[in-house]
């Protein structure tokens, strides 16, 4: 088995000696020292253009071989000779042995890409669908009709979430241990740094997971732990919130043109701080509890507002520039979320006040806890209203998009779930707090159409893979746009 190397282009490590030859039909490509042609180019790549049949014509001064076309051995080297092989130094008759034309060249470069170059593609979108996993489970245990295993089917999603979380973290691992260069790319690109946050998201929701379902099956000793790992994510979201923010802000300069409703996903990670807090307090003592639920207005605040600054850019970004194209329109679902977690964590916090509450509180610890559940109750009306107004808003951006290719899988898709598993969340909060069987008959209905939309997603992600709509160059999250322009591996090409 014989092996050709081709280095992908890059400006930045290209010579400025190097001169590109051109070929009968005047276009080439300089790869560090080789001069191929723009046909044999990956249909990712710069330059690339569509083969023709005079593609496969015998070059001037190249002896043919049996199948008239061009092989790697036939590649110009710098000094505008053509060697047997550039790169193995190859006998001129091994040619006639490999009998490669380009269309096979190009086919094997588009079809049989290693494994590790595929793992190269495994973006922080991935994440997402920890996200989703863990938000139905979230769904399931705040479900107010209960049945005998309604427990156990949210346990199951709990536990595969906890799976999948670890299979994220061991091939994002593998990506930026095979191919360093991608760790700092991941930071620097304008759409899959946005994403980078979806992983301290999936933590805090495998947290709020395990205080919903924990208590029930462990000791005192998991609280213990949970309270200690609840402060870990209260410093991680900050971390990733602000440095994602400042990342941004430092790096780039933005218009509203390109403005995306994803633009608030590196706020998520302080959203689920609220939530988690309402759940948790409830298990703890009154100091301990009263300091979550500190901490976690607090944090739920500063998401929110943060969310609430941006929602007027994306207003005034679809006043202007109509709406998204159809590759990004899943990505408007983002905007349900701040509304939906934050109903649900202040309705949950305060709910939980009057035990959580120091004695003498604002003088009268009982009136207090009252004024706070009332002003959340009312209060979250609102919210929840405007949840309900991006929701249908984002379905009815997707009418144009019914029908066979009119979208092409990409893993923002699971925006499809997790932001709609907090318009459920909260929808039952809603329910509760007014006491209201027809609201959470709504939310039980809405749990229904949620479940089977994370089957079709899951669904639809495996079929990405098998046609390489994802982990596949120039088709995921961190593919060349806007300028920017990701370094290029090293591609060994079995021929």
């Amino acid at each position: 088995m014989k092996h050709v190397i081709i280095v992908d282009p890059h400006p930045a490590t290209g010579h400025p000696s190097e001169k590109p030859r051109q070929n009968p039909q005047g276009e080439t490509a300089v790869y560090r020292g080789m001069h191929i042609p723009m046909h044999m180019l990956s249909s990712g790549q710069d330059g690339y253009r569509t083969p023709v049949s005079e593609d496969s014509k015998v070059q001037p001064g190249v002896p043919p071989s049996p199948s008239s076309a061009q092989t790697p051995s036939e590649v110009a080297t710098p000094s505008g000779h053509c060697t047997p092989n550039s790169v193995h130094q190859r006998q001129p008759h091994t040619r006639r042995h490999l009998n490669l034309s380009n269309s096979s060249l190009a086919h094997s470069i588009l079809d049989k890409l290693h494994w590790r170059e595929r793992v190269r593609h495994y973006t922080w979108t991935f994440f997402t669908m920890t996200m989703a996993t863990g938000g139905i489970a979230n769904v399931l245990y705040t479900v107010p009709f209960k049945f005998p295993g309604l427990e156990a089917i949210g346990v199951i999603f709990f536990l595969l979430n906890i799976v999948l979380f670890i299979l994220n973290v061991v091939m994002i691992s593998l990506r930026f241990y095979d191919h360093p260069e991608t760790f700092k790319a991941s930071f620097l690109h304008p759409t899959e740094r946005l994403f980078i946050p979806a992983a301290v998201v999936s933590f805090g929701t495998i947290l709020l997971n395990i205080s919903q379902y924990g208590p029930s099956h462990a000791g005192h000793w998991l609280n213990d732990a949970v309270v200690v790992l609840f402060w870990v994510d209260v410093a991680l979201a900050l971390i990733a919130s602000m440095g994602v923010y400042l990342i941004m802000w430092s790096t780039e300069s933005f218009t509203i043109e390109s403005m995306t409703p994803i633009w608030i996903f590196p706020a998520y990670p302080l959203l689920i701080i609220g939530p988690h807090a309402s759940v948790l307090s409830q298990t703890l003592e009154q100091k301990r509890a009263f300091d979550i639920i500190v901490g976690g207005f607090t944090l739920q605040g500063i998401g929110f507002m943060v969310s609430l600054m941006i929602y007027s850019a994306f207003i005034y970004r679809l006043m202007t520039q109509k709406l998204p194209q159809e590759s990004t329109r899943p990505g408007m679902f983002v905007s349900v979320g701040p509304c939906g977690f934050t109903v649900a964590a202040i309705i949950g916090m305060a709910e939980g006040a009057q035990q959580a509450l120091p004695p003498n509180f604002m003088g009268n610890t009982q009136m207090s806890a009252m004024m706070l559940k009332v002003i959340s109750g009312w209060t979250s009306l609102w919210i929840w209203g405007l949840a309900f107004w991006f929701f249908f808003i984002s379905v009815g951006a997707h009418w144009s998009c019914v029908g066979p290719h009119k979208m092409v899988f990409t893993m923002t898709w699971y925006s499809y779930v997790f932001p709609n598993t907090a318009l459920v969340t909260s929808t039952f909060a809603i329910g509760k707090a007014f006491d209201s069987r027809a609201i959470q008959i709504i939310g039980c209905v809405m749990t229904a159409i949620l479940i089977p939309t994370w089957f079709f997603v899951v669904g639809m992600m495996v079929r990405a893979v098998i046609l390489k709509q994802i982990l596949w160059p120039q088709k995921g999250e961190d593919k060349d746009e806007g300028g920017f322009k990701a370094p290029r591996p090293i591609r060994r090409i079995s021929v």
